[in-house]
């Protein structure tokens, strides 16, 4: 498994997953392209996905995921030879801008040596199916806030977060409304110039 490390442009998610099948050379390639937040949620995907396929000969996989360093991305190539592999996979997922994301490829080998080339091509040929499949939307970084309002501010911040399709996601009433935000980063500064913050 190799590790990189990049900056961030113009990122796109996976909002809706896809899957892709195809058979080369009587080996058996299935794949599925998924959205994933963490290295945890990647972990609970790829087991979930090989034990669908338990009697599969190998599963390669590549993902993507935003961390406070940076942009972490990893491939594993699972057996097959170096760079066949995951790395095709990675490449991919790099070249969509996709963050969040998890693609990973299953083979049930037919008993036909596909060669380092071919072996690029069927796995990277079906995670680009799966991809295909997928549905895609732009990356907005979220943040949480905690913010303190007076109770006759409630509907104008409701309005507000509707706008940024930002949410509540927790609020406790007391003298004041003690509220717990999920919105995107773009649009702190906005709401904590209209309404009083507490951090």
């Amino acid at each position: 498994m190799a590790a990189y490390w990049v900056g961030v442009n113009n990122l796109q998610v996976i909002s809706q997953a896809g899957f892709a099948e195809q058979t080369i050379n009587k080996s058996r390639f299935i794949a599925m392209s998924m959205a994933c937040n963490n290295e945890r949620e990647v972990g609970a995907a790829l087991r979930a996905f090989t034990a669908q396929h338990q009697n599969a000969h190998h599963l390669a996989y590549a993902f993507r995921l935003k961390s406070e360093s940076g942009i972490v991305q990893r491939f594993s190539d699972a057996g097959e030879p170096s760079g066949t592999a995951g790395m095709p996979i990675l490449k991919l997922i790099e070249g969509r801008d996709l963050i969040s994301a998890c693609v990973a490829v299953i083979r049930y080998y037919g008993g036909i040596n596909l060669g380092t080339g071919g072996l690029a091509r069927a796995y990277g040929g079906t995670a680009k199916m799966a991809l295909d499949q997928a549905k895609l939307t732009e990356y907005v970084e979220m943040q949480a806030l905690k913010l303190t309002i007076h109770y006759n501010q409630m509907d104008a911040l409701t309005r507000v977060l509707s706008q940024c399709n930002g949410n509540i996601i927790n609020k406790v009433f007391n003298e004041q409304v003690e509220l717990e935000l999920h919105l995107p980063k773009s649009a702190v500064a906005n709401i904590v110039g209209k309404f009083n913050k507490n951090y």
